[in-house]
């Protein structure tokens, strides 16, 4: 089966403030913003968004499916700017975020969360990985103990951002990162 044709310029550029406009309203807690609202924020018509997108659900799979991809790509990034224990501190910082991400979308997600869609299994195999790459590098560097993995420490962590049920919980969420990662120093030969 031959690979879609590339999105002209135009057209890619739609997708991208269709994308953004839908992350901005639910963000904002706009969770029912209806894809008209969406297309008008993003400065398409509605038959334009549908292009794109088949359904609402597509669409919210698809801003989800952004978030992750962007989350996902900070590992490697962090690794080349900082030690891998920092990399790692950083890295759980930006799941926790993303955690309140999810909470702005969470009503919106739950519509694809009935569907089919493969999305968060796909999510959670891909933090487990990134996840497993910094622990791997903390390991080597002797600043992270070599005993957990990946998909563990995000289990872990799936633990902390559970309590965003209530007020104040990304800050006392943050704090409980950073007794992990002290967790995750103990025993390192060379940790800090």
């Amino acid at each position: 089966m031959p690979s879609p044709r590339p999105l002209r310029a135009d057209a890619r550029r739609n997708r991208e403030a269709l994308l953004s406009a839908a992350r901005e309203a639910f963000l904002a807690g706009d969770t029912d913003a209806h894809v008209e609202e969406i297309a008008r924020s993003a400065g398409v018509a509605v038959g334009t968004l549908y292009r794109h997108f088949e359904t609402r659900e597509a669409l919210i799979e698809e801003v989800y499916r952004k978030e992750v991809d962007d989350l996902c790509a900070a590992p490697e990034q962090l690794l080349e700017h900082h030690a891998p224990q920092e990399a790692l501190r950083r890295f759980l910082l930006l799941l926790v975020d993303h955690a309140a991400v999810g909470k702005g979308m969470s009503v919106a997600l739950e519509s694809i969360m009935a569907s089919d869609s493969p999305v968060f299994d796909d999510a959670r195999i891909r933090m487990g990985d990134a996840l497993t790459r910094l622990l791997k590098a903390g390991s080597a560097a002797g600043t992270v103990r070599g005993d957990v993995t990946g998909p563990t420490l995000l289990r872990a962590l799936g633990g902390i951002c559970a309590m965003r049920v209530s007020d104040g919980w990304l800050d006392e969420a943050r704090q409980i990162t950073n007794l992990l990662l002290d967790g995750l120093r103990h025993g390192a030969p060379h940790a800090t």
